[in-house]
């Protein structure tokens, strides 16, 4: 064990006292050989002790200097490894500035932020980085010696972003009050990616809008005519009739609506298991029209079946007919009078280039099952197509309501076949009609050739 300094010094002190002693008492000895054999011990043991304690000690503390010094080193040089990998690894934004508003230090995230990419920044002053005033301010005020948060900042590259900014000083004490009591020597500023929450928060606004209006409506119905009812029509059969049917299919529409909303609810929690196994589709595609007989007949719809007899899906056959019976009856609903639908089945296969490990491409055969509804309406136009499946995203909102939609069904199509692994899409033309597509994946999905 290495002996600090100054216990090192006490050390050779005795040392050096603990010889005049041994030597003195040699001198003082009668005899010229007891005198010569004393001194020459007292040497030799001096010696030993010299040695031992004085060369020793210090060869052993320039090692440990040496291994402290390399120890420091390593342990300086893991920190900044460490450092720039959290830097670079980072979901958040991080900018640093002087007091001169020029940027010292920045990572990976900050340069998506800004559009930028150059891996450095340094040196740059912030105005050249952004014209955003918000993010100048929260900077400035940094500067200050004024902490700021919870600043948001809307970006507008190739996407809408939303970021929630939080600015520190650096190098200012602090006061009582969180303002420094001298100017900052620069700022850390850090941008939290709150895009995702922004449009869920507003998905959310629009979904309690859309739900309240929808219910409205029958709900204001049913009161009107029991109101009705319970003043003057209490008396009279045929009206009393009339009314009560009102409000049993608004009742009944107010209960699709709810029915539909804790469907997709729960699709969307996760909460509906699909348990796909192979299922014949011909029987489940005459399951779906049956059931939907009186619908077409009131319309003079012709529903056809087109699927061969020894066509194969895997899927879930209760999701599966939920999914059709939600297609078909848009087909018939929205369909012109005399109209036709048909359902059809294609099997292909859809065929994806990937590299592979050893950089050559490979072929990724993935089969797919495709379930065809068509139709000959009218047709969507172009721009309403992408917004489809959005919840109670209507093309015509007054022919819907007319017709007792809930505004749901085909959001409710595209969570079931996502839950399936596969997908749903519209093509359309105008004056011709539709056609609604789910894409389900083969029982043997994926191999490689």
């Amino acid at each position: 064990m290495v002996e600090p300094v100054s216990i090192m010094s006490r050390r050779n002190v005795f040392l050096i006292a603990a010889f005049a002693v041994g030597l003195s008492v040699a001198l003082l000895l009668p005899s010229v050989t007891a005198r010569a054999i004393a001194a020459g011990l007292v040497l030799t043991v001096a010696l030993v002790f010299v040695v031992r304690f004085l060369g020793t000690p210090r060869i052993q503390s320039a090692q440990d200097d040496r291994e402290r010094t390399q120890d420091t080193s390593q342990e300086i040089f893991a920190l900044g490894k460490l450092f720039e990998a959290t830097m670079s690894g980072m979901r958040e934004g991080l900018l640093v500035v002087d007091k001169d508003m020029r940027v010292v230090a920045s990572n990976a995230a900050s340069h998506r932020l800004f559009n930028l990419s150059r891996e450095k920044l340094d040196a740059q002053r912030l105005t050249e980085l952004t014209r955003n005033p918000a993010i100048y301010s929260a900077f400035l005020d940094a500067l200050q010696g004024t902490e700021r948060s919870g600043v948001k900042v809307h970006t507008y590259g190739p996407e809408r972003l939303v970021f929630d900014l939080r600015v520190v000083p650096l190098g200012s004490a602090a006061s009582a009050n969180g303002k420094g009591s001298e100017g900052a020597q620069g700022a850390l500023g850090v941008f939290i990616d709150v895009t995702r929450i922004e449009r869920l928060e507003q998905i959310r606004q629009e979904f309690l809008s859309n739900v309240s209006h929808e219910l409205r409506t029958p709900l204001t119905a049913i009161l009107a005519f029991v109101e009705t009812l319970e003043t003057v029509a209490i008396d009279d059969k045929e009206s009393s009739q009339r009314f009560l049917s009102i409000i049993r299919r608004n009742a009944t529409r107010m209960q699709d609506l709810i029915d539909d909303i804790l469907e997709l609810s729960a699709i969307e929690a996760g909460n509906v298991q699909v348990r796909a196994e192979e299922v014949e589709l011909h029987p489940i595609v005459h399951d779906v029209i049956s059931s939907l007989a009186a619908k077409r007949s009131a319309q003079d719809i012709i529903v056809t079946n087109a699927v061969p007899r020894e066509a194969r899906v895997y899927a879930d056959a209760r999701r599966l007919e939920q999914m059709l019976t939600n297609l078909v009856e848009n087909a018939i609903k929205f369909n012109r009078a005399n109209g036709r639908v048909t359902v059809r089945y294609e099997s292909g296969s859809v065929v994806n280039e990937e590299s592979s490990g050893g950089g050559r491409p490979s072929a990724v055969v993935r089969r797919t099952d495709s379930i065809l509804v068509e139709d000959t309406g009218e047709g969507i136009p172009g721009q309403h197509l992408e917004r489809l499946f959005e919840r109670f995203y209507r093309v015509d909102r007054a022919r819907s309501r007319e017709m007792g939609g809930t505004g749901l069904g085909l959001a409710i199509v595209k969570h079931l076949a996502r839950a399936h692994g596969g997908e749903v899409t519209v093509t359309s033309e105008l004056g011709k009609g539709s056609t609604f597509t789910i894409e389900l994946p083969h029982s043997e999905s994926n191999h490689q050739e």
